[in-house]
């Protein structure tokens, strides 16, 4: 079990940066591979960015390829999005999620979910 709590979100303009936040409960927070995903009124669920356990691996969405970036801090029980270059299009609510079991590849099977944090880009 794992509770994610985030905060970070809010509005910019184009081309402006924000960095999200996400603080994990508990002490296994190393045993988790971690991602941001993040939904748009009327659009499905997508993801975004993902982290591997080790943080040795990352993936990202091709349209946010280049302009964000995932990293964590064990230590801290923390992952983070920073997010460059931002477009009207990245407005969406943005999810912070875990995952618990062995997978290849990094963008699917999350089993735990942060309450999400509002990103709004102003054109």
């Amino acid at each position: 079990q794992v509770q994610l709590v985030e905060s970070g979100g809010g509005l910019v303009q184009t081309g402006g940066s924000l960095r999200l936040s996400c603080a994990a409960s508990g002490r296994t927070f190393s045993r988790y591979d971690m991602g941001w995903f993040r939904q748009a009124p009327g659009k499905e669920r997508e993801f975004v960015a993902a982290i591997s356990r080790s943080a040795l691996s990352t993936d990202y969405a091709d349209s946010v390829k280049g302009r964000f970036t995932i990293s964590r801090d064990n230590a801290k029980n923390t992952v983070y999005l920073q997010m460059n270059s931002l477009k009207p299009e990245d407005t969406a609510v943005y999810y912070c999620a875990a995952r618990s079991g062995n997978y290849h590849g990094l963008k699917y099977g999350y089993d735990y979910w942060g309450q999400g944090t509002q990103v709004t880009v102003s054109s």
